[in-house]
């Protein structure tokens, strides 16, 4: 395995890498920052970014960050899910068990937050790929963060997803819940240095203290990822691939070529 050949402790461009190795980029430290801010004064917010730009890492290094005693992460992917079908995935992330009728159970839902207020812990609902979210389920949120006429936040929701989401919250029918939006904020991929500099991280996190990679290859790397983090691993772990393969010691931009072109990846 190329792991052993590069003196690697483990592939320093898995998608699972441990919270604690996060690199911190411009995206990184603004989304954080934001969230941050709704940590402290709770309500919604919104990242939104191309896939693999590093909002679902974000995401992950912040949910790992809140204290256990004090905050009940739920997550919740959208893919196809129906009405129901969300209200039923929103009662298991707050440990209830759901009712049969979907009245009954925004009951339920509202009255676990009120619980949770209570012993002073704050639910953290994570909606991931919100692009897929359908126009009523978006209704339904709004319906389910109106607690009678109390204006007080009790909980953190965080809707993520591709920059259509964006568009699609800045309808006029979305108007309401788009004004209850705290922080926002949109991906835009790491820099050339940045792209360097996170590749540079991920091989020290992983026991090399320098990349085993040409100097004119950083280039071909940036252009043909576009600085997206997700881009960036299959690349990277593919070079090794292929370096370990041609037993290459040093991968340069003809390697990282072949690599992309078993790839496919464009910018």
């Amino acid at each position: 395995m190329f792991t052993a050949y590069y003196a690697l402790n483990f592939n320093p461009f898995t998608n699972e890498i441990d919270t604690k190795h996060h690199f911190e980029s411009g995206d990184f430290n603004q989304a954080s920052a934001r969230l941050e801010i709704l940590k402290n004064h709770k309500g919604i917010g919104l990242l939104s970014g191309e896939p693999g730009s590093g909002k679902s890492f974000a995401l992950r290094c912040f949910a790992s960050s809140l204290n256990r005693n004090m905050y009940k992460v739920v997550y919740i992917p959208i893919t196809t899910l129906t009405v129901k079908e969300f209200y039923r995935a929103l009662c298991d992330g707050l440990g209830i068990i759901p009712a049969h009728k979907k009245v009954d159970m925004f009951k339920q839902i509202q009255e676990s937050i009120y619980t949770y207020a209570s012993k002073n812990i704050t639910p953290v609902i994570i909606i991931d790929e919100v692009q897929f979210i359908s126009n009523s389920i978006l209704d339904d949120i709004r319906i389910i963060l109106n607690f009678n006429m109390d204006s007080k936040n009790y909980i953190i929701m965080i809707l993520c997803g591709q920059p259509k989401l964006v568009l699609q919250l800045s309808r006029q029918t979305h108007e309401a819940l788009m004004q209850r939006i705290a922080v926002n904020y949109s991906f835009k991929g790491l820099s050339r240095n940045e792209t360097r500099e996170y590749i540079c991280s991920r091989f020290k996190a992983c026991g090399r203290a320098e990349p085993p990679i040409d100097e004119a290859a950083y280039e071909f790397i940036y252009t043909t990822t576009g600085g997206f983090p997700r881009k960036i691993n299959s690349l990277l772990t593919m070079a090794l691939l292929t370096g370990f393969r041609e037993q290459s010691p040093i991968l340069d931009s003809g390697l990282f070529l072949k690599a992309n072109e078993e790839l496919a990846i464009t910018p």
